[in-house]
Parts: C-alpha cells; structure tokens; sequence
C-alpha cells in the first residue's frame, strides 16, 4: 500500500494518519492473522505490518512535507513545507523528515509515533478503526468435551467470553461455547486460546435437558436463559443484563472467581464425551460472515456464471420448541447439490451439523453467525447484486425464515425497509400481524408462511 500527496490546503489532524495505517492493517488483518508489530524505517519511508506467523506487509508513505509539529491541545498535526507553509490533509506526510519510530499495540490497538524533533511521543488509539477481535476465519468445532474441569457459556457477549478466556488461562479448566456464542470460534483474537476448545449442546430451549447432569457451571451473558431446574440450579451464573431468582451474578467488576471455582469443585467428565448435534455429526462449521465470504467471492461468482451454483438459501433465524420447526432441518437435507445454504442464528442448530458437501472447494452450509450477524448476510447479499449488477431481489436467493419474537422484529423489519420481498417465514406468523398488516405485507412484499419443504422447494426453483 502506498499512501501519496492528496490536497495540500487543509491542516493535518493526527488520527487521519492513523486511520489510513490502520486501514491497510485491517486489510492485512482481512486473512484473520493477527499484527504481532508495526515499525517504521526513515531510510525506506515505509510502515512494515509483522504478521504473528511473521509474514510482512509494508505500507509506504510519500509526500511534499518540510516540516511537523504536534499541538496537543488542538490535537492536530501540522506539516509546513521549505516555506513554512502549512500543507497536507492528514495522509499527505513525507514521514522521513520527521518520524523517528514507530510501534503498534495490538492488544490496545494503539499507534505510537516518536519523532525527531522535541516533540512528545503522539499516542492514537485505533481501536474503533480495527475490527476488534479481527476478519472472521471459516473454522471446524468440535462437540466432544474433553475430560476435567471445563465451563459453558452461552449468550451473545464475546467480550465476556474474551474476559472469562483471560482469567482462566493457565488454570486447566477448558472452556465450551453454547448456542449463540458458537461463532466465537472464528475470531482470531479468541481462537488464540488453547482452552476455548469447542461448543456444547444445541439452541436454547434443549438447555434445561442438556445442562440436567452437566458436570460444570454454566455462564449466561445474555438473554434466552430458561427458569433452571434444580438438577443444575447451583451450577447457573450470570452476568449483564441477564438474571434469576437465587441465581448468582457476577456484577460489573466481571470478576468470575465464583464460576471458576465451581468449575474447579465439579471436575467435569472422567473421560472425553461427544454430544452429536440433532442429526448425529460430531463437528460444526462457522466463520462464514461477510469478510469470509466476500475473500472467494470470485470463487462464486465464477460458480454462479458457470452453472455449478444455480441457487443461494438464506435458511436463518431464531429456534423454538414449537412443533414444526423439524421443517428447516427437511428443507436444508432436500436443497439440490448446485445450492448453497447461508445460515445463521441458533435456528441453524436444527442442521447445522449436516455434512451437504462442497461446491469449487466451498461447503455447501456456510454459517454466518449470531443473529446479530444478519448486518453480514445482507451485505454479502448486496456484493452479489453489485458484482450481478442487479438488485438484491433478482438474484437466485431465497430467504426462509424461522421466526421468534424479541430481536427478530428488528431483523425482519430492517429486511422489509430494504425492500427485500418473497421471504417465507414460519413455522407461525409474527403476533402483531393484524389481517390488514398481513395483507399489506403479501401484497408489496409477497411475503408468505411455509408450507412443506417439498411444495416450497418447487415453488422456489419451478
């Protein structure tokens, strides 16, 4: 990457360099590997990214600048030119004059810049330009539980699972993910640990059968908590928002001794055990967000031209215990092999353990993550329709839905505000749908409940 002299007539606001630096390092970073070190060498005027496998990636700097001087009460930086003219807009920087080094912290996702002259060191934090845990990585999870001490946890917050990672490192206490924290597993910056070793159980309304004779606690971060039984009541925690009567909660301090003595008290199991997931696999995949889809997206585009992917599903949404929703894991098992299946939320827990093959190399079930990832599957689907050049709604996508309430609404409300049209969704209706809202939505979004997956599937691809 090489950044070059742009306009020359504003003045130079220290972060814009920082915010260039750290887009080239969130493009390197796009692989998934983390910045073990950034430096800066005058004598080259270039900025070299240090990989944690060590590979390198430099990001020079060209410009016209003579001179550079930091106010720390304005905050901005200021290049002069021979003339003592103020020039540059923040990228437009001739680092060789006036940079003696550099470091970047990439547990802080700080840059330090030293300089030449008197001036103090210039500290800029990065870390709301960088993806904080990095791009995703498309990753295998086991559903064996090693044997000994290990804790669960379930919910959607990541950064308490990093915290709960930290404080158990060292400790041999193995950590397993539950329901939505599954996606966790793609993410570098928490893969890292050695004991965040897999996922246990299935979506959220199994858990008062699976957690019944669970040798270990479990940690709940965010909602879909069902009343515990007393089989495994001493043995639920929480945090955050969540919380029960005679439960113990770990308040703001996010200080998880409690859970990590019970964890040491109980012991786990005396012997590895697999927990198959409800079609009997043994291993899951994830990671499949936009950054990991959009990296082969010449891959499928090529697929797409070619014929060998003829259709894409969006088989997505929130799971339940109410009859019918054996529907998704039949349409899944009956897509044609020239189809792929986008999932996410913990609905894809009905066949997200399904082995459907690959296509060119990519599986056929690509897990995007979270419910909170629905953001990642509508950006994938508008890199489609741009790389088509058609609009989302006339690509081979089909979007069929298992509805919840709770954040769902917001998801299927974004979907129609989009304009998005032909969603099937089920196994029942959203409740506030009154007979003339529903008739307003079939109408302009020809939006309609399933059926079975054998009339949908001949609906969808004639």
């Amino acid at each position: 990457a090489t950044l070059t002299a742009d306009d020359t007539s504003k003045p130079v606001s220290g972060k814009a360099v920082a915010t260039y630096v750290a887009d080239e390092i969130a493009k390197v970073t796009g692989s998934g590997e983390l910045v073990k070190s950034l430096s800066y060498a005058a004598n080259t005027n270039k900025f070299t990214v240090t990989m944690a496998d060590d590979t390198t990636s430099e990001i020079e700097m060209t410009g016209v600048a003579a001179d550079l001087s930091y106010n720390k009460s304005t905050g901005l930086l200021q290049v002069k030119n021979a003339a003592g003219t103020v020039i540059g807009t923040g990228i437009n920087l001739d680092l060789e004059r006036f940079v003696s080094a550099a470091s970047y912290d990439h547990e802080t996702h700080k840059i330090t810049l030293s300089f030449n002259d008197s001036s103090d060191p210039l500290e800029i934090d990065v870390g709301d330009l960088i993806d904080t845990y990095t791009a995703e990585n498309s990753t295998t999870v086991s559903l064996t539980v090693e044997k000994g001490p290990f804790i669960v946890i379930t919910g959607h917050d990541l950064y308490d699972l990093k915290l709960l990672l930290e404080q158990t490192e060292g400790k041999g206490i193995n950590i397993y993910t539950h329901g939505e924290m599954l996606p966790a597993h793609a993410y570098p910056e928490l893969k890292k640990y050695p004991h965040l070793k897999g996922n246990f159980g299935t979506a959220w309304q199994n858990q008062q059968k699976e957690f019944a004779a669970l040798p270990a606690p479990i940690l709940f971060t965010t909602n879909c908590l069902m009343p515990p039984k007393a089989s495994y009541a001493d043995r639920v925690f929480t945090t955050e928002v969540v919380g029960y009567p005679g439960m113990q909660h770990i308040g703001a301090d996010k200080d998880f001794t409690p859970v990590i003595e019970k964890a040491l008290e109980l012991g786990g199991f005396d012997k590895d055990t697999t927990f198959p997931g409800i079609n009997g696999g043994e291993t899951v995949m994830t990671g499949f967000a936009r950054n990991t889809v959009m990296s082969v997206a010449g891959t499928v585009i090529d697929a797409v031209k070619s014929g060998a992917i003829k259709h894409f599903f969006l088989v997505a949404g929130c799971d339940g215990a109410r009859p019918g929703r054996n529907y998704y894991t039949e349409f899944v098992k009956q897509t044609p092999k020239d189809t792929v299946v986008l999932t996410l939320a913990c609905g894809k827990y009905r066949f997200n353990d399904l082995d459907l093959g690959t296509i060119g190399g990519l599986p056929r079930l690509l897990d995007i993550g979270q419910c909170n990832d629905a953001y990642s599957a509508i950006q994938i689907a508008v890199a489609l329709a741009d790389a088509f050049g058609c609009g989302v709604n006339d690509l081979p996508l089909s979007m069929v839905l298992s509805w919840y309430e709770q954040k769902a609404v917001c998801i299927l409300l974004t979907l129609l505000h989009l304009g998005i049209k032909n969603i099937r969704l089920g196994p029942t209706l959203p409740a506030f749908l009154s007979p003339n809202v529903l008739n307003f939505l079939v109408e302009k979004f020809n939006i309609a409940p399933i059926t079975t997956p054998e009339e949908d599937l001949k609906a969808i691809l004639g």
